[in-house]
């Protein structure tokens, strides 16, 4: 079974924002990093990512994206 999946944003100080699909182990290392600041590499789903997370404003997580109706 492959490993699902999340989508996200990251903003970074001056209105950059970078959208990544990663697993929920990456994004949990992403925010247990954040503390730390400085560079932080994030595997995604087609590339590896260094981040300087002193200058990361915000992290949009969104859902699994699996809906049931219309």
């Amino acid at each position: 079974m492959a490993t699902a999946l999340r989508r996200i944003e990251v903003g970074f100080d001056g209105g950059q924002v970078l959208a990544l699909r990663i697993t929920d182990e990456e994004l949990e290392s992403l925010r247990g990093a954040l503390q730390r600041g400085g560079w932080h590499r994030l595997t995604s789903d087609d590339a590896e990512v260094e981040l300087f997370l002193d200058k990361l404003v915000f992290i949009k997580t969104a859902g699994d994206g699996q809906k049931v109706g219309f």
